[in-house]
């Protein structure tokens, strides 16, 4: 029975391993963080393993998921490479903007199996959007494992690693931008006059079921928005002020920034 250790145990790392625990027997994960008591708690949570170090994990596991920050890969392949280097054991990363070849050189390994994975903190209910790319070298078997693996937290696609930063910074970044946007509204209706829980849970159900539209019609999102736009009406006058304010090149410079900022977390020392 294959193990699975996770590095680290942080926001994302405990949405994944949540998710996989429901999909298989928790006594096959493995779980470290430079902080004990974190992965402590979390082994104890879901009733999986917690291991004294990085090395220990990387040791019993067949599949490790390398959840620390970016800034941390060096030290964290440091220590793993001499473990890691001449196995098959296939290392999930899901560190923002560092390459698969980053990863090797660091590892000392030119071939060694690869998969990075951009998940999104809407996999904490299930939601998420996982966006994933593959080496050469890692065969379709563990693809097909990974996948059901991140099964339960939402759903997955398959990008050339080319277009990973574009991917992070649409997908794995942007609820950040979405959760603005709904504080916003909510802000504006208790401005209005609507209590505050009441005008948030509008805000929210407003974005849940506009974004359900464009996934489920296949209508373009310009389609659905003149759908809404009466002539003369309250809601173009709404549209007429965002754009007036200059909200569609602010949701793109935020875009481009955080696309950015993602590729210069992956130059890494």
């Amino acid at each position: 029975m294959k193990k699975i250790a996770f590095i680290g145990s942080g926001v994302m790392a405990g949405a994944l391993l949540r998710g996989a625990a429901r999909a298989l027997d928790p006594s096959r994960f493995l779980v470290t963080d430079a902080i004990e008591e974190k992965a402590i708690a979390l082994a104890d949570e879901l009733g999986c393993i917690a291991v004294d170090s990085n090395r220990e994990a990387a040791e019993q596991a067949d599949l490790l998921f390398l959840c620390v920050k970016p800034q941390m890969a060096a030290a964290v392949l440091g220590e793993l490479a001499p473990i890691l280097r001449g196995t098959q054991k296939t290392l999930c990363s899901i560190l923002a903007g560092v390459t698969i070849q980053t990863i090797r050189t660091l590892l000392g390994a030119p071939d060694y199996p690869v998969v990075r994975i951009m998940p999104n903190t809407p996999a904490l209910v299930g939601k998420g959007q996982m966006l994933l790319t593959a080496a050469d070298e890692v065969p379709e078997s563990v693809r097909a494992e990974v996948l059901a693996l991140l099964a339960p937290c939402g759903a997955a696609v398959w990008l050339p690693e080319y277009f990973f930063d574009q991917g992070t910074a649409l997908s794995g970044s942007s609820p950040a931008f979405v959760y603005m946007f709904i504080d916003a509204m909510a802000d504006a209706g208790v401005e209005a006059g609507l209590p505050r829980a009441q005008a948030i849970e509008l805000a929210a159900r407003a974005v849940y079921g506009a974004a359900a539209m464009v996934l489920e019609t296949g209508e373009h999102p310009s389609a659905l928005k003149d759908m809404v736009c009466s002539p003369g009406g309250s809601t173009i006058a709404g549209v007429t002020a965002l754009e007036d304010s200059g909200f569609r090149k602010a949701v793109i410079g935020a875009v481009r920034a955080t696309c950015q900022r993602s590729r210069e977390l992956g130059e890494v020392n």
